[in-house]
């Protein structure tokens, strides 16, 4: 199943050129709430596999109407260090915990359009994204895809002077700029990956590749990040759990480089899906 919010309807990417408005499709049984299906996320499951092949409610549907299909979630995590040439190009050893920090709500976007650029540095990483859909609280690994939702693309855009400033480093303010945690297009259960342990993710800038990198070698897999972090937080239907990126960010390069105005940023994970967003100077 994929889900997406288009033009900020819950809808139900069905083939190629097929999207399902689950408002008209289920003749209201389901509102049009996108954040909202999370806590129904059983029923969206059982109600998306009884669709007949030619379904009611079938949209058209352009890429930039789709917004970020996880519009509003109650606890955003961010996870540092989860690779390790990423931890080494930013010399720091791979950690025996994983670091845990938030992006604040009002900094996640669609997963197409414009990024404005605060004064100073900003980066890019690329990441898996990973949505519960069912609340967890002391999960075990072993249980810990049973409570996945399911997984999109995300960028965890970073100000790394902003980050860097103080006694302790600044991740979850420098990370929270508006338009700077994008999510999207579609949330895709990991049944429909051939291999949800195992994606390839990366971003280019200007066609140019900047990273690329597997899932399978996170330090942390998402089951073990889910038991990490429910150890200590009840985990809600909608949050949303940045995993970490791999090596090939700016900060990490020689010279260093970062996002301009006018650079076109491809963000993808195979399977999934791609975003793309043109960066513009800020006033």
């Amino acid at each position: 199943m994929r889900v997406a919010n288009l033009s900020g309807r819950l809808s139900l990417v069905t083939g190629p050129d097929q999207v399902v408005d689950v408002r008209q499709a289920s003749a209201g049984w389901f509102d049009s709430d996108v954040q909202g299906a999370y806590e129904r996320w059983d029923e969206l499951v059982e109600f998306a596999a009884g669709l007949p092949e030619s379904p009611p409610g079938v949209v058209q549907a352009s890429p930039e109407a789709f917004g970020n299909p996880v519009p509003a979630p109650r606890q955003v995590f961010g996870i540092g260090l989860n690779y390790a040439d990423h931890a080494g190009e930013s010399s720091f050893a791979v950690p025996d915990e994983p670091p845990v920090f938030t992006k604040f709500a009002s900094s996640l976007a669609d997963p197409y359009g414009e990024i404005t650029l605060p004064p100073g540095t900003v980066d890019w990483e690329v990441e898996l994204v990973v949505v519960m859909g069912r609340r967890g609280h002391r999960v075990a690994a072993k249980d810990a895809w049973s409570y996945v939702a399911g997984l999109s693309v995300g960028q965890d855009l970073s100000e790394r002077g902003l980050q860097r400033v103080g006694p302790a480093p600044q991740f979850s303010l420098a990370k929270s700029y508006p338009g700077f945690g994008p999510v999207g297009p579609v949330v895709v259960t990991p049944d429909e990956l051939p291999d949800r342990n195992n994606l390839e993710l990366g971003c280019l800038i200007n066609g140019e590749q900047m990273q690329k990198g597997h899932t399978s070698d996170m330090v942390f897999d998402v089951p073990e990040l889910i038991a990490r972090l429910s150890a200590v937080i009840p985990l809600l239907p909608g949050d949303v759990i940045f995993t970490g990126t791999p090596a090939g960010v700016g900060l990490g390069r020689t010279p260093e480089r970062y996002l301009a105005p006018g650079d076109e940023l491809v963000s993808y994970v195979r399977g999934i899906g791609e975003m793309r967003h043109r960066m513009v100077a800020g006033q």
